[in-house]
């Protein structure tokens, strides 16, 4: 943890730090790591898949990821023979089994049920229309928009640390990006900025929590009826969007500032089943013109 402290964000350190301590050490806390075997990797792993508190496969496997890393590092840097983690293999999923999502008329149904609030509307329509992610939002300020342009300049994320706002660098270069954004959604969050008494234009823009994001969106789906997703659906809410307008994957990979277009076919390859029907009919339309 010494050594990893100086190499990740903080929030990525606490995170990690709390996996550990919850998840690995009431475990293997007291057995020295060369005395651990493939053996007690399976038995740990079989408690957590068994556990009561039934958590998610993509956890799982996050979890599993920390305890390699750390045998991992004892091999690299301490001459353990080898890691029983990577051995006994990984539990959990990479990916979640399914993916919830709003189609355009379920987020047009959503959206009259919260812009009764000009902050709730001015965010959730941000969301729905760029693909950008919670701690993006959430760091932008007022002079990260350009209404000449109409984009908005993604260069950091926020967290909330030890009771502390942080506003941390953007976590890749590619996340690093500039997203044009339709000029009605401008237009709303000019509308928004023109009923604020008094702010800087350097301040966060949207000065709330993510607890008031989930409050807002459960508010939502209850007055409308729209199946409840979580914030970060939104985002994928938006891919799925471009996808059925049938825009390049490069240029959906781009706008959500995935690091390579290999993560942007991994998440969202399985929204394009119709896709290959397209191309057929396609050739048969040459092949008979």
């Amino acid at each position: 943890m010494e050594d990893s402290k100086v190499h990740v964000k903080p929030t990525t350190y606490e995170n990690k730090k709390h996996m550990i301590e919850t998840k690995i050490l009431p475990y293997f806390g007291e057995i020295r790591l060369c005395d651990i075997n493939i053996a007690m990797v399976r038995k740990w792993q079989n408690k957590l898949i068994s556990d009561e508190a039934n958590y998610e496969k993509t956890y799982l496997k996050c979890i599993h990821n920390q305890l390699s890393a750390i045998f991992n590092f004892a091999v690299k840097y301490y001459k353990l023979p080898a890691n029983p983690a990577a051995q006994c293999g990984s539990m959990g999923k990479k990916k979640a089994d399914s993916m919830k999502f709003w189609t355009k008329e379920e987020f047009d149904i959503f959206i009259e049920s919260v812009s009764d609030d000009p902050l709730s509307k001015a965010i959730f329509y941000l969301l729905f229309y760029s693909g950008i992610r919670e701690g993006e939002l959430l760091a932008l300020t007022y002079d990260d928009f350009d209404f000449t342009k109409n984009t908005v300049n993604i260069s950091k994320t926020y967290a909330r640390l030890k009771g502390e706002d942080l506003i941390q660098e953007s976590k890749t270069t590619k996340s690093k990006r500039t997203v044009v954004l339709p000029e009605e959604v401008m237009d709303i969050i000019k509308e928004y900025k023109g009923k604020l008494n008094s702010y800087e234009p350097s301040e966060r823009f949207f000065n709330i929590s993510k607890s008031f994001l989930t409050r807002e969106m459960v508010r939502g789906c209850k007055l409308s009826g729209v199946k409840k997703i979580r914030i970060h659906d939104l985002r994928h809410s938006h891919a799925s969007l471009l996808i059925e307008m049938n825009i390049p994957i490069l240029l959906i990979s781009e706008r959500l500032g995935h690091e390579n277009i290999e993560t942007t076919l991994e998440t969202y390859a399985h929204l394009y089943p119709n896709k290959h029907e397209d191309v057929a009919k396609k050739l048969s339309n040459i092949i008979n013109s």
